[in-house]
């Protein structure tokens, strides 16, 4: 009996899953419905295969599954009678028409089931934000629970807003084809590139973490994801040649974390912040190449640094693939992404591109005997399943955060909240701008990404471009310090997760991931004071911010971690570390003071003796870790 009840749950929730996928496609293909309909639909797909698969109580009783059943029930009411009256909601005038008491109870019970389906998937923290926002609006009067249910139920500003819009639009179609990739040997093949390139450079299985996750994360655009996929693979092979399991860890967790900031697909909040600034995709992807690139080289020279400072070498050759056999056999697989990129910049929609990109997949494994195998029903099946779970995540993710959203711009929190920065900052940027860094890491510590950033473009955002930074640098600043949020203790789920595999202690590791991420905290200053690292500026301005700055990660990198040409001695640290901020901080006097320092330090540190640890040292930290 029970055997049977299993067999009919997993046919039930594969069953939803393809007709989500279904559903996603045909809106591609044929075009989307109205809003409250393809919005309404794709939270319902969302909420009813998130009840099935992350019941009440695992394991639990019958009765506990019945109710998820009722939730379900709940959920078919209350998204089908908002479709049935969508007719009467374009014809209503908002917040002046009188709910009816079926619309308030529809709207109170999709709420909750939104804040239930949140905390299954997601944990607390988001659906208690989202609460505190609802009591407090409450409470204070600025809002009655009438024009609350209107706002959140009824309005394409709350429950059914813009985040719930690119989470249907775009974000479920990205997801599935990232997994999609993954599960049909793209993955692999990240990896096995990655090592071909730079498996046989010293530390050379931290640079292959480093490049495989970049890579990695322009599929995936999530950093835990990431962590798990290219993770199981390097952090072992870091741990046998040396490397301590705290800075094992960190290597992962701070590149696959900067996978989201990696075009071309980068992670959900990036579709989000196109939406709300209202450019292209393409517009998104250009403005985030160069810190991008700033945050990897950082990443890349810290690796080498904290190798030569160690005496750690690279992969042995035989256990090396040949970069001309890994092209040859699978090269093949990064057409599909390639394919994306193309669509995307002839002007076609990103969901549009996404799908070409999914359709290619199938093709493209086809195409050669060695992945050939690997295209499997079964693995196709996996790769959907992964794809539509990790999408319905996002899904509630987007719609509890919406609430926020939609609470925050009607009682006019955030206008509040962006004279207060304004006042306490006293007109300086360089305040506001820290304030916001804090307080867009606090809010993104406990929530992921796409949440995190929303919540700061209604809170935070308004204020620093009250102030002066623009647009573009204002958005991405928000959505560094939302993604840096996963790697800052003592929240930092990045951490957590490289450490199920490193097995290293959470302090460690915290503290070697903000040495290894310490630019992805800086770079974001630097594109706000120089705008042209986000290619506003003459090609001219954007060359020789672009040098300057890379010139100043180099020394960041290399004072943290103790070697330039040799170890470095606390002066030559310190100096290279002045010397960085000096390069960081754009302007011509800057520039010549930072490149005087940071030859000085090279200076000093030539004439010293190098004391790389010997063999004895080396075998000893690999028997420790």
């Amino acid at each position: 009996m029970l055997a049977n009840r299993h067999r009919i749950l997993r046919w039930t929730v594969l069953a939803a899953m393809l007709g989500m996928t279904a559903f996603q496609f045909n809106a591609v293909i044929f075009g989307a419905p109205q809003p409250f309909v393809f919005r309404g639909i794709h939270l319902g797909f969302a909420l009813g295969i998130v009840f099935l698969i992350y019941p009440a109580f695992t394991g639990g009783p019958l009765w506990s599954r019945i109710m998820d059943l009722l939730l379900i029930a709940g959920m078919l009411v209350s998204i089908g009678y908002l479709l049935a009256i969508q007719e009467t909601l374009y014809y209503r005038f908002q917040f002046v028409d009188e709910l009816s008491p079926t619309q308030f109870w529809m709207g109170i019970g999709l709420t909750a089931l939104v804040l239930e389906g949140c905390r299954r998937t997601l944990g607390p923290a988001l659906p208690l934000t989202a609460l505190v926002f609802m009591v407090y609006a409450i409470a204070s009067g600025r809002l009655d629970m009438n024009y609350l249910v209107d706002v959140l139920y009824l309005t394409t500003e709350g429950l059914f807003g813009i985040p719930l819009s690119v989470s249907a639009t775009y974000l479920f179609l990205f997801v599935l084809f990232g997994a999609l990739a993954e599960r049909l040997g793209t993955g692999r093949f990240f990896i096995d590139f990655a090592t071909a390139v730079a498996g046989r450079s010293t530390g050379g299985p931290a640079k292959v973490a480093s490049l495989s996750s970049a890579l990695f994360g322009s599929i995936s655009g999530s950093a835990v994801a990431n962590i798990m996929t290219t993770g199981s693979y390097t952090i072992p092979l870091m741990k046998r040649l040396g490397y301590r399991p705290a800075f094992a860890g960190s290597v992962e967790a701070v590149a696959s974390t900067g996978g989201q900031i990696m075009p071309p697909v980068m992670g959900a909040a990036a579709f989000v912040m196109a939406e709300i600034m209202g450019v292209g995709y393409i517009t998104v992807m250009m403005i985030a190449l160069i810190p991008a690139i700033l945050f990897f080289v950082s990443v890349f020279l810290a690796i080498h640094f904290e190798a030569k400072r160690q005496g750690l070498s690279g992969l042995d050759a035989a256990s090396i693939p040949v970069l001309r056999t890994v092209l040859k056999e699978r090269g093949h697989q990064i057409i599909p992404l390639f394919l994306i990129i193309g669509v995307l910049f002839y002007g076609y929609s990103p969901a549009y591109a996404a799908f070409l990109g999914i359709l290619s997949i199938l093709p493209t494994t086809l195409l050669r005997r060695t992945t050939r195998s690997e295209f499997k029903t079964i693995h196709v099946l996996e790769g959907i399943q992964t794809g539509v779970i990790n999408a319905c995540q996002v899904a509630l993710a987007c719609a509890c955060a919406g609430i926020v959203v939609g609470v925050i711009i009607h009682s006019g929190l955030g206008l509040d909240f962006s004279s207060f920065v304004r006042s306490i900052s006293n007109g300086s940027m360089l305040l506001a701008l820290i304030m916001t860094a804090i307080a867009g890491i606090i809010v993104g510590m406990g929530l992921p990404t796409t949440p995190a950033y929303i919540l700061q473009t209604a809170l935070l955002i308004p204020a620093l471009i009250k102030l002066g930074v623009t647009l573009e640098a204002a958005h991405l600043f928000a959505f560094y310090f939302a993604i840096m949020s996963t790697i800052t203790p003592p929240v930092a789920i990045g951490v957590f997760a490289a450490n199920a595999i490193s097995g290293a202690k959470l302090w460690p590791a915290s503290v070697a991931a903000l040495k290894l991420g310490m630019t992805g905290y800086i770079v974001p200053f630097m594109f706000v004071y120089s705008p042209a690292l986000i290619l506003q500026g003459t090609p001219m301005q954007i060359s020789l911010a672009t040098v300057s700055a890379i010139l100043g990660v180099t020394f960041l990198a290399s004072g943290l971690h103790g070697y330039l040409t040799r170890r470095l001695g606390f002066i030559e640290r310190l100096l290279l570390v002045i010397a960085a901020m000096l390069l960081i901080y754009q302007g011509i006097w800057s520039d010549v003071a930072g490149i005087t320092l940071a030859v000085t330090a090279y200076l000093i540190q030539r004439n010293k003796p190098d004391t790389v640890p010997n063999s004895a040292t080396i075998d000893a930290s690999k028997q420790s870790a």
